[in-house]
């Protein structure tokens, strides 16, 4: 009986000494991400250090984004040419509200303020700030491996699109009856010009 309770004391300051190292890796590897990630902001998105995108995101990663872009595999450059893109079009000054760490997974609630420099800036952005939640799944490495992508669109100038779109759908609906009526009006009168004559 002796040994049944050594052994089951023994077994717990062993489970417990396990699950402490446990969650300290975890704690460790939680703030490990939450800096990366804050890093990779910093690089990319906070300064135009767009070189340093390999430091941060895995050779491929897979991204969820609004609309129609889900579950799409794309190579690592991809994060830097995106952030081209907007640099080569205006500037940031923008910042991160807070982190959320939870597993292998980081989410971020970061403000974009974009100060246009270009008509095509103008155009996807505007100048107002926009807010964006970015979760990040990373590997035990330490790169991003997954990305979703949340991004409060309304806010920009994007949503002109949409309102654009619509239009143009409207008056190409409107159009068909138009042209008919036109056509039969032409009709009617060539009708009327024959009897006429006759």
């Amino acid at each position: 009986m002796k040994k049944i309770f050594l052994l089951i004391a023994i077994t717990g300051i062993c489970l417990n000494s396990y699950c402490q190292s446990d969650n300290l890796l975890t704690t460790e590897r939680k703030e490990r991400n939450k800096e990366i990630a804050r890093d990779f902001y910093q690089d990319l998105w906070f300064t135009n250090n767009t070189d340093k995108y390999a430091d941060y995101v895995a050779d491929e990663y897979v991204v969820h984004d609004i609309g129609d872009r889900k579950g799409v595999t794309e190579p690592a450059i991809e994060q830097k040419e995106i952030a081209d893109f907007f640099w080569e079009n205006g500037s940031w000054d923008s910042k991160i509200n807070y982190q959320i760490a939870e597993g292998d997974l980081v989410a971020t609630r970061w403000e974009a303020t974009f100060s246009p420099s270009s008509l095509l800036g103008s155009a996807m952005m505007g100048s107002d700030k926009i807010a964006i939640i970015n979760v990040f799944r990373f590997n035990d490495e330490g790169k991003i491996v997954e990305i979703w992508n949340h991004r409060h669109d309304i806010d920009t100038p994007q949503t002109m699109r949409f309102t654009l779109q619509g239009l143009l759908i409207g008056l190409g609906i409107a159009l068909i009856p138009t042209i008919i009526a036109v056509r039969l009006r032409r009709k009617i009168k060539a009708i009327k010009t024959t009897r006429s004559i006759e």
